[in-house]
């Protein structure tokens, strides 16, 4: 059987010039009016993934 990529995890995780993965953070567009100039600036940054994790996104990206 053929392994597919879920497309919604590749469209939400990135992959480092190390092998971390690499994700946006939330809250970036909805309501924007209400939040201050510091979390609009977190919302718009990167964060990496927490080590737990990787073992279940990377069997969802198996072509990474």
């Amino acid at each position: 059987m053929k392994l597919r990529t879920h497309k919604t995890t590749s469209k939400r995780f990135t992959i480092t010039g190390t092998g971390k993965l690499k994700q946006s953070t939330v809250s970036a567009q909805h309501l924007r009016h209400n939040k201050s100039r510091r979390q609009l600036a977190y919302a718009k940054s990167y964060k990496l993934t927490s080590l737990h994790n990787i073992a279940k996104i990377r069997r969802l990206l198996p072509n990474l």
